[in-house]
């Protein structure tokens, strides 16, 4: 069995996540961002916009400058090469997969029309309606369906029976995103956006199972069995069969990895470069430290989002984002995008105790490039962090008042983030089961 060093593993991970190729000067297309998403597999959707929302941010992190539409154009596009599913959490994936979750449409499906006192067995005959209003008026935003039921419930989450019941369609593969405006989704029956061909295709639950390993695998690089499981979700029994035939087909190699205490698994096709250069701020739901446990084992990272923790109580931020240099986690910086005032306001910037003197010097241009990226005149840096003295420093910036921070942010109890079709969603923040994304009703 091969041993790995704990560096060695951080490397070949963030290789194969797309970081440490050589910057070019070629401009960012379609073409470099569709071999992005192929070779990430998906990327993890979520509503919070207090800086940008999520699946625009492992791009940039990756590829620095692109233009936002055009990751719309092949993500959202018409004839998208692109589809949403409960993947990881609800995310884009490439058409080309679609089969290998029908078992999990199957399985909601027969989960949720298992209780017959639950909202889908009492409420066939809106789903029946809403199948023929799809397929007479075809791709439509739930907000524009013209229905007596077309009516929020005045709860938390404040659903219509429209919204509902295209939401539990869209679990079970029926219906479809037919792209998005301002992240509103736009539904649609399968057969009207999804090529017959793939709809034709059938995959058994073992062989999808074990195609999602494959792919959750090539796409960490290295990991344990819970690790790539984790990257679409599959159960440790269905994962535990799937790796070992993987194992066999050689294309998983066990290994052992310095510090940790599960066995490793490396890709067949992982790259061990001899090292990373890389720069970026990560999105809370990137691959990188979406497992949290993953995080801390990689990289000695602890990580929890404070999305839902009252302002006084936040220790790094409303919206904090890991920053990585080379194949370290070295800080994390909460940033707010002030469109009014078109500010990139840094609320706060905090070192990892084993950072390196003068990381600051690494960070500041990321903050520039996002500024730039993001089409604002101007930073801004809150005096809250202990690394903000030092940053505001290496950007040639006054400090503001620390009281400035969180100023913006959601007030605590509103929702904050959201299911696929845009609505907000209970435990999305650091995952959760798809077969329970929908809320008890």
């Amino acid at each position: 069995m091969t041993d790995i060093s704990a560096a060695q593993a951080r490397r070949i991970a963030l290789a194969a996540q797309g970081f440490g190729k050589p910057p070019t000067d070629a401009a960012t297309g379609i073409r470099q961002l569709g071999s992005l998403v192929e070779r990430l597999g998906l990327l993890q959707l979520d509503s919070v916009n207090v800086y940008e929302r999520s699946h625009y941010l492992p791009v940039f992190a990756r590829l620095g400058q692109y233009d936002k539409a055009d990751l719309d154009r092949l993500t959202f596009g018409r004839k998208s090469r692109y589809t949403e599913y409960w993947a990881h959490e609800a995310a884009i994936i490439p058409m080309a997969h679609r089969p290998l979750f029908q078992w999990r449409m199957d399985a909601r499906r027969r989960h949720q029309m298992s209780d017959d006192t639950g909202w889908p067995r009492t409420n066939g005959a809106m789903l029946d309606w809403l199948r023929a209003e799809l397929a007479a008026t075809g791709p439509i935003a739930a907000s524009q369906i013209e229905h007596d039921a077309n009516r929020g419930s005045g709860s938390w989450w404040g659903w219509s029976d429209v919204k509902y019941g295209l939401e539990y369609l869209f679990g079970w593969g029926e219906v479809v995103s037919a792209g998005r405006t301002r992240f509103e989704r736009t539904y649609a029956l399968a057969e009207q956006r999804v090529p017959a061909e793939i709809l034709a295709t059938t995959v058994a639950e073992p062989d999808a199972v074990r195609q999602l390993m494959a792919l959750g695998a090539r796409a960490h690089g290295i990991g344990t069995l819970a690790d790539i499981a984790d990257y679409y979700r599959i159960k440790q029994g269905p994962a535990r069969l799937a790796a070992a035939d993987l194992i066999d087909s050689g294309e998983l190699v066990p290994v052992t990895v310095e510090g940790w205490k599960q066995p490793g698994y490396l890709h067949r096709d992982a790259r061990l470069p001899r090292r990373v250069d890389a720069a970026a701020l990560l999105s809370p739901f990137d691959p990188v430290v979406w497992a949290r446990p993953r995080a801390e084992r990689m990289f000695d990272f602890h990580y929890r989002i404070e999305i839902y923790t009252p302002a006084h109580k936040r220790v790094f931020g409303y919206y904090s984002l890991p920053v990585l240099v080379d194949d370290r986690i070295v800080g994390r910086i909460d940033l707010k995008n002030d469109r009014q005032n078109r500010v990139l306001r840094v609320q706060s910037a905090w070192r990892e105790a084993a950072a390196p003197a003068g990381i600051e010097q690494r960070i500041a241009p990321l903050v520039e490039a996002a500024r730039v990226w993001q089409g604002l005149d101007a930073v801004e840096v809150v005096d809250r962090g202990d690394l903000a003295l030092e940053l505001a420093g290496a950007m040639g910036l006054p400090l503001l008042p620390g009281a400035m921070a969180d100023a913006g942010a959601a007030p605590a109890g509103e929702p904050t983030t959201t299911s696929a079709g845009g609505e907000p969603t209970t435990g999305a923040v650091a995952g959760g089961d798809p077969d329970e994304a929908l809320p008890a009703v």
